[in-house]
């Protein structure tokens, strides 16, 4: 058994095999395209020059906890939805002045109690109110 290189006619084939260096060529093209972009990605921000004044005040601190059987605390004392719904409203009617709420729900917190504490403040005009204690969520 032996294995011919000519054609029929007789004469010597001499093509290249081209599939080694298609295969090259394809992985050089993805190599280029994927290092492309990270090369001139860039995000150009215009940021707020840092003021030097320092406020005026300090604000007032509320911390707002919401615990896992669904206890709401202001400042550690519990209190029912109303009362929380009345705090709200004084909170919101200082104006540009408001209390800061810090918002610590327990991680076995339900999602339906804290979506309707953040509901209820928005609903009322309280701005500034944010989460803490999230090292909690880390593990």
């Amino acid at each position: 058994m032996s294995m011919s290189a000519g054609t029929a006619d007789g004469d010597v084939m001499v093509e290249m095999n081209m599939t080694p260096l298609i295969d090259v060529m394809l992985v050089l093209l993805i190599l280029f395209i994927i290092t492309l972009p990270i090369q001139t990605h860039a995000v150009k921000l215009d940021m707020p020059a840092p003021t030097k004044n320092q406020p005026l005040f300090k604000p007032v601190v509320v911390n707002l906890g919401v615990d896992f059987d669904g206890t709401i605390t202001w400042n550690g004392q519990p209190i029912d939805r109303s009362t929380l719904e009345a705090y709200f409203t004084q909170v919101a009617a200082k104006g540009d002045t408001q209390d800061e709420i810090h918002l610590n729900p327990n991680r076995l917190a339900k999602y339906d109690i804290v979506a309707k504490v953040l509901a209820d403040a928005q609903r009322l005009g309280v701005k500034k109110i944010g989460f803490t204690g999230l090292d909690q969520y880390r593990q």
